[in-house]
């Protein structure tokens, strides 16, 4: 029987398609910490000092195993020159857009990391994490794909309507908001992010058609993740996942995140050890679920994908909602302990 690991221990071994000593769990919290700490989410998220407590007694209290300094993706817009809607009971939005016609793409400025006060928290807070764990667990990174970022940047139907009508502005917007995400996450993992999660919602084909995306998101996929200079994560929000395995495995990514609306074991043959799956826990669902029904879910999902290594349990959309109760999160990472041992023996053929 192996022995007791460290969360990057755990999960290096997965990510290597080997069986660690359990199923990783990556609770990706935000907002929690402010519960913890007695915040609103406004207040909570105004200091780096705070999010790391936060982290760490979110870390100890459900026993997972990474760390996640993300706030919100607003605050990419706001080094963009955009604006924050916060709310009291989920996370905060992006304002109005910063792209008002097609033409601001010409003489829009990308931002520079060292001169955002919003970007230089978050690193801020990486740096701070970094002190209290070192290398034993990870910290993850996050960016918002070049390809998804307009849809904040511009509203989503003025971005389709640039796709779709004016190639030339597409692909001037596309190369600055590379040039920032490549800065922007190079910077996290300097500061002592381990990985970068990458959101990109676009590259779904719930969003976006497969002649469009391979002409479009794809080739800035490729040239984004070839850039970075870390292992990359891309997730797609919530948005199903399968039918656009073979194109991410193209991409450089190293890890997946997986819909609910995907079947987990599917998916997992798809990938066939080209990257890790991570998912794929329903957070809407999870708000209802009660403890029984929790480990029943995360049960169900470790016997369908967790064979062989290459699995990280997480949610489906890669942060757990406001209102997801104490009981339901206490039960997912008992489930884990209990049903996510390696070897896998109770796991039957055909499950």
């Amino acid at each position: 029987m192996k022995g007791t690991m460290t969360s990057m221990q755990r999960t290096l071994a997965t990510m290597g398609f080997k069986e660690p000593d359990r199923v990783p769990l990556f609770l990706l919290f935000t907002m929690h910490g402010a519960k913890e700490l007695g915040l609103s989410i406004r207040d909570y998220f105004s200091k780096p000092e705070y999010i790391v407590e936060g982290q760490m007694r979110l870390l100890k209290k459900y026993k997972g195993d990474c760390l996640n300094p993300f706030t919100y993706a607003a605050s990419e817009i706001v080094a963009w020159g955009g604006e924050v809607i916060f709310r009291d009971d989920g996370p905060p939005n992006a304002g109005k857009p910063v792209i008002l016609t097609p033409a601001d793409i010409e003489t829009l400025e990308v931002p520079s990391v060292e001169d955002s006060p919003s970007l230089l928290s978050g690193l801020r807070t990486i740096e701070l994490l970094k002190k209290r764990v070192s290398t034993d667990v990870p910290i993850m990174g996050s960016v918002i794909s070049p390809f998804s970022l307009p849809v904040m940047q511009m509203g989503f139907e003025a971005y389709i309507d640039l796709i779709y009508g004016e190639p030339d502005l597409f692909w001037k917007l596309m190369k600055k908001n590379e040039d920032f995400c490549v800065a922007w996450a190079n910077a996290q993992l300097a500061a002592g992010a381990t990985a970068i999660g990458c959101a990109d919602p676009l590259a779904s084909p719930d969003m976006t058609s497969t002649d469009i995306y391979r002409k479009t998101g794809f080739i800035v996929a490729q040239r984004t993740i070839a850039r970075i200079k870390g292992g990359v994560a891309t997730h797609l929000a919530s948005a199903r996942t399968l039918p656009r395995i073979d194109d991410l495995a193209k991409t450089g990514t190293v890890g997946v995140g997986v819909s609910a609306f995907d079947d987990i074991g599917e998916v997992k043959r798809a990938i066939n050890g080209r990257m890790v799956l991570i998912g794929n826990l329903n957070g809407v669902e999870m708000r209802r679920w009660t403890p029984e029904i929790a480990e029943q879910k995360v049960k169900a999902a470790i016997a369908r994908a967790g064979r062989g290594g290459g699995f990280i349990l997480s949610d489906n959309h890669g942060e757990i909602p406001w209102q997801v109760p104490d009981s339901v999160l206490f039960a997912i990472s008992a489930a884990v302990k209990k049903w996510g041992q390696y070897p896998l023996d109770w796991v039957q053929d055909g499950e």
